[in-house]
C-alpha cells in the first residue's frame, strides 16, 4: 500500500494557491497599501498619507466626498431597482420553462440567448436603438400612439429605465437557468402530496416551491446584488455616466479616479469603503436566508 505524507495533499492545492495568493491576496494587500499613500503612478514621489484618503471621504465638503457618495447614491438606485426585477422575472420564466410545452427548447434559448453577448456588444445595441433620433425603440412607440420623443440616455429617469431595462433584458437567463436548474431538484412527490392535501397553485408554490428553492435564491440573491453594484460598463457605454453624473456609479467613479484622473489612493479608499458596504449587504443576504429552526 502507498502512503503519502502530510505534504501531499499541499503539493496538489499548490498551483491553486499559489494563483489565489498572486491574484488575490496580493491585489488586495498592495491595494490596502494604495490607499494609505498619495499615490500618483506618473510621478516618482508616493507619500504616506495615513487614513487621509479615508477620512476625506467621510468628511462632508472635502474635494472627493460628494463625487464618492453622489457616485454610491446612483449605485444604490441601480441596484434597488434592478436586483428586484432579476429575482422576480427570471423566476417567473423559469416557472414557464419548467412546464412541458411544444417547442420549450427554443423558449429556453430565446431566453438565455443575450447573456453571451459581452457588455460591449449590448450596450452598444441598445445605445442605437435608443437614440432620440434614430432609434427604432421611439420609432416604434411613436407608430402604436405613444411618446416617441424620449431621451433615453440623455435625460432622468429616462436613463435608468434604460440601464435597468437593458440589464434585466441582458442577464435574466442566466438567473433563469440557476432557477429551472433549482425547481427539476424539488422532489414532485412533495407536489403531489400538497394537490392530495388539496393546496391550490399558489399555496403549492408558497409552501413547496419557495421553501425548495431557498438555497438557488440565497445564490441568486447574492450574485446579483454583486453584479449590480458592480454595474459599469452599461453606464459607461450608453449614458457615459449622464446626464451630469446622475448615472455614474461607483466602480465608474472609481475608475475615474483612478485611470484618468491618477489619483490611485484615493481611488484605492474609494474602493475599499465600497467593500465594506457589500460585505455588510452579503451578510444581510444571508441572515434573511438563514434555516429559521422551531
Amino acid at each position: 500500500m502507498v502512503t503519502h505524507g502530510k505534504v501531499t495533499p499541499w503539493l496538489f492545492l499548490a498551483p491553486y494557491l499559489t494563483l489565489f495568493v498572486v491574484f488575490v491576496i496580493a491585489p488586495i494587500v498592495y491595494g490596502a497599501w494604495i490607499s494609505l499613500h498619495r499615490y500618483d503612478y506618473t510621478l516618482p514621489g508616493k507619500p504616506f498619507v495615513g487614513l487621509d484618503n479615508y477620512l476625506t471621504l467621510l468628511t462632508p465638503g472635502s474635494i472627493t466626498f460628494d463625487i464618492f457618495w453622489d457616485s454610491m447614491q446612483a449605485t444604490a438606485i441601480f441596484t434597488v431597482t434592478s436586483v428586484p426585477l432579476l429575482l422576480v422575472i427570471p423566476l417567473l420564466v423559469a416557472l414557464v420553462m419548467n412546464r412541458s410545452f411544444p417547442g420549450r427548447n427554443v423558449f429556453r434559448a430565446v431566453f438565455f440567448a443575450p447573456y453571451v453577448l459581452g457588455v460591449a456588444v449590448v450596450a452598444v445595441l441598445w445605445r442605437y436603438l435608443l437614440d432620440r433620433n434614430i432609434g427604432l425603440v421611439n420609432y416604434y412607440l411613436e407608430a402604436v400612439g405613444l411618446p416617441g420623443d424620449i431621451a433615453w440616455t440623455t435625460s432622468v429617469p429616462a436613463a435608468w429605465v434604460a440601464l435597468v431595462g437593458v440589464t434585466v433584458w441582458w442577464t435574466l437567463g442566466f438567473n433563469a437557468v440557476i432557477y429551472l436548474a433549482g425547481l427539476q431538484d424539488i422532489p414532485r412527490e412533495l407536489y403531489e402530496s400538497a394537490r392530495v392535501d388539496g393546496a391550490n397553485g399558489w399555496q403549492q408554490f408558497r409552501h413547496v416551491t419557495l421553501p425548495g428553492l431557498r438555497p438557488v435564491l440565497s445564490f441568486v440573491t447574492m450574485v446579483t446584488i454583486i453584479a449590480s453594484v458592480n454595474m459599469f460598463g452599461q453606464s459607461y457605454l450608453m449614458t457615459e455616466g449622464g446626464p451630469g453624473r446622475a448615472t455614474r456609479t461607483a466602480i465608474y467613479q472609481i475608475a475615474e479616479t483612478g485611470l484618468r484622473n491618477y489619483q490611485m489612493g484615493s481611488a484605492s479608499a474609494m474602493s475599499y469603503v465600497l467593500t465594506v458596504f457589500l460585505m455588510l449587504l452579503s451578510l444581510g443576504v444571508f441572515w434573511l436566508f438563514r434555516e429559521r429552526r422551531g
